[in-house]
């Protein structure tokens, strides 16, 4: 583990000026959770294996700290993330835009489940459409057809964004607009606040 990951989540030192929001990531296995939260904690991605239970990460940002808990995607996994949501401020989920038909219909449900699960309806949703450097990519505007993301997620707070661990600056985009709306959300819950 990269020393500067590991000691922002695990050491005493100095308090950080950075605010720290606890989010959980999901998607199917393959999607590129860990190579991109690898990548932008700055590890070397040689070794990325599958997530087979769940990892945190301290992934630092200019304005903040995001301690993600990624959460394996397999099938016989998936169906336990509910018990890991508790306390998440915030949702980032990773679907492979490059992916089979049935994969892809799978991260539609997983993501229709997440964004109707009662500990995080009402959370903001950071959406990755990762592998965007595949020739089988599908667009974006396919993308937030096929997921309903319009009717479904009317109301709530979620970003999609297109990316790939190729464009690590499309991935640090997104998760900054992700930043903005978890500070919003943080302004809205200061008492005294009108």
């Amino acid at each position: 583990m990269d020393h500067l990951c590991f000691r922002a989540f695990c050491c005493k030192g100095p308090p950080s000026p950075r605010t720290e929001y606890d989010v959980v990531c999901v998607g199917l296995t393959g999607s590129g959770k860990s190579s991109l939260l690898t990548q932008l904690c700055s590890e070397n991605t040689d070794s990325i294996i599958p997530t087979t239970g769940f990892s945190i990460k301290a992934v630092p940002f200019q304005n903040a700290i995001l301690n993600v808990k990624e959460l394996g995607g397999a099938d016989n996994i998936r169906k336990y993330w509910s018990r890991y949501y508790q306390g998440s401020q915030g949702v980032v989920f990773v679907l492979d835009s490059a992916s089979s038909e049935d994969d892809l219909e799978t991260a539609r449900n997983e993501l229709h489940s997440a964004l109707q699960h009662p500990q995080l309806c009402i959370l903001p949703f950071l959406i990755l459409a990762n592998h965007q450097d595949k020739p089988a990519a599908r667009s974006l505007q396919e993308i937030k057809k096929y997921f309903e993301l319009e009717p479904l997620a009317r109301g709530q707070r979620w970003i999609l964004q297109p990316c790939s661990v190729e464009n690590m600056d499309a991935v640090r985009e997104g998760f900054n607009q992700f930043i903005s709306l978890l500070e919003e959300i943080d302004q809205e819950h200061i008492p005294g606040r009108i």
